[in-house]
């Protein structure tokens, strides 16, 4: 592991760009210039690397290529040839811009060489369709626009008497794998980080080839044998102007808090006291807290970031051989085009898959609405978000013994002691109204105030839009409170505020916030029923109203997780934008991403409470899918050689389908109440279930596919062949162009429409001892299956097909779902899920026809 120091010229920070003052005279802001992705014919160097592990095993072998598929080898002593490819591509990208556009003022952004052949550069769109017509040219894509999809779960998946055991402990979990992850960054300070937490050997892993870039925000040794590499990108977001170097950070440090949170929940280490706001909260740990961090920054708080900087970032994270890639970000529309799947960003992650990488991805935070998944193709794992089973609630006792719920890491007002209630509007000095201050109600500027009638009460403030982006603040309030000498806080919801995920917020003194604009209603109409107005003046001239606030410091444990939040986006999978449905099961499956303690930022700003703090709570699948990833740690850990997809089939077969208690995993169906719009959960809302980290361990059987399966699945849809040689350079001639979307060997099978029958095969591997299997199974509403053999038994390393007959009985257009279950006699349980979306039955083709 190496240090890399980076050269600045003029506003651009650019490492591996060679760039010419007359490149920098490229006029940014002029409309007609984007960035653009440049894709080429000729092969990456990761492809060179195929070639010499090719070359390699036949001159060990013999000239046999034949493997174990579920086995993928991952060559490790070819990195000085591949560099020197890499370098030559890098050549011949600045030969052809020389050549198509010489004379002319362009700016190339970066050389992608390993994933994918090809370049960013900003230019004119004339300037685009002149490269576009060239030759060596197979892609051209105008840049979009990505956002992130924004402790104690541990525990409650098992780990410390489950997967860590099979581990050999925390010591050694996730021990000699390297996650990287595409996202704001890190705070290389914090404890969670350290190499040092533990006198058991923590070496790098012996393969793995990044280096960690030096700045002034990211000094010399800023990298350990924890985090073992960090970069940042931003040469798209330089070129529109919106990139400040001060506030954003010109290095790998986060200055937004989320990249910080979501390693941390995958790779934070052991035991790190979770302090905030001066209350402790128990113990944070990641999911494997032995494995290493790799941060490829293309992330920022002000404008989120670009197609151009990911697709860089996933190609430098390959190159340097990280074994899973972990992406809480999500693109801001459906990808244009004959299909989703078709964009920068997923066939990058397509080749990084062929080179044995495990990419986890974040489902999006758009739910609930059918179709609002914002991760589409077969080859990523999806993961939605869920709750868990540790909750912080809060509460206020009103005079009147109504006791009204809300939220805040708060504590409570003396036991047994009631306190006046003050709205803000009634507080106010001689010289301020409500009609020259609308905000007042809000609680932010203590001079606004009259202290004698704040001091010693609760005082009542308005939570307004204002607060939901940051306009005003939680914290601001609390120190006006304190400043006031008020004993408490209570924030009633404007009935403005809807559709708004709110976290529990830390107060260092009584206080709470009323999440319902009904209950917040139900609390006003108690104080202003209690109050003494002079007739003559319309003045308080007495206050009635009393209340205690019971805090909200203390863990509550619920029985009814885990259940699928609202905002988690759900299927059908879109296969294109307008949209149609993908014979693709997305989300794979769901983990928890509500109310998660991880590591936080230094100098984060991107939530005004937790400024400071080293450790917040934060909700979206975003915190789902670092779980994922960490727990893909584990099993890579214990099977090295497992392809991406056989990690993904042992999460995906072993997931649970009902909670803690026993009943089936419910989903919640809408914004405004979202306990109170509850249903069972389906394949589109939950996937496989909600992942079992410690059966994922010992899943018993395998499905697998390969890079030629997932390049056989994109010339299947219709008219793709041209876009398929663009992206890949590949003939669609060369594959299986008959192998839709039901037929990829992946564990689910979804069908989005049954014209009458379907037949579908699943071809899976038994890697544990010898078991005999009985198979049984649930028919979807209008369709009947049938699968076959029943029965069969496996020794170790065998394989077995097992057929599916599907028939239409019905015609609908609503999705209905069924299950088939292997029960093996030694334990094992595999789960495929079964959706079928528009089913034509026989019965009707004959009468229309």
């Amino acid at each position: 592991m190496g240090n890399i120091y980076w050269v600045h010229v003029g506003m651009l920070c650019l490492y591996g760009v060679l760039i010419l003052p007359s490149f920098c005279q490229v006029d940014s802001g002029d409309a007609a210039s984007a960035v653009y992705i440049v894709t080429l014919r000729q092969a990456p160097a990761s492809h060179y690397q195929d070639e010499l592990a090719r070359r390699s095993h036949s001159f060990r072998h013999g000239t046999s290529l034949r493997r174990n598929r579920l086995h993928r080898t991952r060559l490790r002593n070819v990195t000085k040839p591949v560099r020197s490819h890499s370098y030559y591509i890098a050549q011949a990208h600045d030969s052809l811009l020389k050549k198509v556009l010489g004379g002319e003022k362009y700016l190339k952004l970066y050389s992608y060489h390993y994933l994918i052949n090809g370049f960013a550069v900003l230019v004119t769109p004339q300037q685009a369709e002149k490269l576009s017509k060239r030759r060596e040219v197979s892609n051209v894509v105008l840049d979009f626009s990505v956002r992130t999809a924004t402790t104690h779960t541990p525990q409650f998946l098992g780990l410390p008497k489950g997967a860590w055991v099979e581990a050999g402990g925390f010591e050694t979990a996730g021990e000699g794998i390297t996650i990287g992850f595409i996202d704001t960054g890190i705070d290389p300070t914090h404890p969670s980080f350290q190499d040092d937490k533990s006198e058991h050997p923590y070496p790098v892993p012996a393969n793995f080839s990044g280096i960690c870039e030096v700045t002034q925000d990211f000094p010399s040794g800023s990298c350990n044998r924890k985090l073992v590499a960090a970069r940042h990108f931003a040469a798209s977001a330089i070129t529109r102007g919106i990139f400040n170097s001060s506030e954003d950070y010109a290095s790998p440090f986060d200055g937004d808090g989320h990249g910080t949170h979501t390693a941390s929940i995958s790779s934070g280490n052991y035991g790190i006291p979770v302090v905030v706001a001066g209350h402790h909260f128990g113990n944070a740990s990641g999911m494997a807290p032995r494995s290493h961090i790799a941060v490829y920054k293309a992330l920022y708080k002000r404008f989120g970031g670009f197609a151009a900087d990911v697709v860089a970032a996933i190609d430098q994270a390959a190159q340097d051989m990280v074994d899973i890639i972990c992406l809480s970000i999500t693109p801001n529309r459906r990808p244009p085009g004959i299909a989703t799947f078709f964009n920068p960003i997923d066939m990058s992650l397509l080749s990084a898959v062929k080179a044995g990488i495990f990419v986890v991805q974040a489902a999006g935070n758009t739910g609930p609405s059918p179709m609002s998944m914002s991760s589409f193709s077969p080859w990523i794992f999806t993961v939605g978000a869920a709750s868990h089973d540790r909750l912080y609630s809060n509460s206020i006792i009103l005079g009147n013994n109504m006791t009204i719920p809300g939220v805040g890491l708060a504590p409570g007002t003396p036991k047994n002691i009631m306190y006046k209630l003050v709205h803000a509007h009634h507080a106010l000095n001689n010289d301020t109204t409500v009609k020259d201050d609308m905000y007042v109600g809000e609680c932010q500027d203590a001079s606004k105030f009259n202290q004698d009638l704040v001091q010693g009460n609760i005082l009542i403030c308005s939570y307004t839009i204002r607060f939901v982006v940051g306009l005003s603040t939680i914290k601001s309030a609390l120190e006006m409170a304190k400043n006031l000498s008020a004993i408490g806080l209570v924030f009633c919801m404007d009935p403005l505020v809807t559709s708004f995920q709110l976290n529990p917020v830390p107060m260092k003194m009584a206080g709470i916030i009323i999440a319902s604009a009904n209950d917040s209603k139900i609390l006003l109409q108690y104080y202003n029923s209690s109050l003494e107005i002079d007739e003559t003046s319309k003045k308080v001239v007495k206050l009635g109203a009393v209340a205690s606030i019971c805090g909200g410091l203390k863990a509550n444990y619920s029985n009814d997780a885990p259940k699928v939040m609202y905002y988690s986006a759900r299927g059908p999978d879109p296969q294109d934008s307008l949209p149609h449905e993908a014979d693709i099961l997305k989300p794979n499956l769901i983990a928890p991403g509500n109310f998660i303690w991880a590591a936080w930022s230094s100098l984060s700003t991107d939530s005004a409470e937790f400024l400071g703090e080293n450790f917040a709570l934060m909700s979206g699948t975003s915190m789902a899918a670092p779980h994922v990833a960490g727990l893909a740690a584990l099993i890579k850990q214990k099977f090295p050689h497992f392809s991406p997809a056989a990690i993904a089939s042992a999460l995906s077969t072993t997931a649970s389908l009902y909670d803690s208690i026993g009943k089936p995993i419910m989903a919640q169906r809408s914004y405004a109440s979202p306990d109170l719009s509850q249903s069972p959960a389906t394949p589109f809302d939950m996937g496989s279930g909600f992942v079992n980290a410690t059966s994922a361990l010992d899943p018993g059987l395998l499905f697998d596919s390969s890079y030629e399966d997932y390049m056989s699945f994109l010339c299947a849809i219709n008219g793709s062949a041209p876009t398929v040689l663009n992206y890949t350079n590949q003939n669609c001639l060369l594959y299986n162009s008959t192998l839709y979307g039901p037929d990829l060997n992946i564990p689910s099978i979804t069908i989005a429409k049954l014209n009458q029958t379907r037949v579908v095969q699943r071809t899976f591997q038994n890697i544990a001892g010898n078991e005999t299997y009985g198979v049984g199974w649930s028919n979807p509403y209008g369709v009947s299956v049938n699968v076959s053999p029943t029965h069969f038994s496996l020794a170790n390393g065998e394989r077995q097909v097992l057929t599916v007959i599907f028939n239409a009985t019905s015609n609908s257009t609503a999705a209905s779902f069924g299950r088939i279950g292997l029960f093996g006699n030694q334990g094992h349980v595999v789960n495929i899920p079964v959706s079928v979306i528009t089913k034509i039955s026989y019965k009707y083709n004959i009468t229309t026809s």
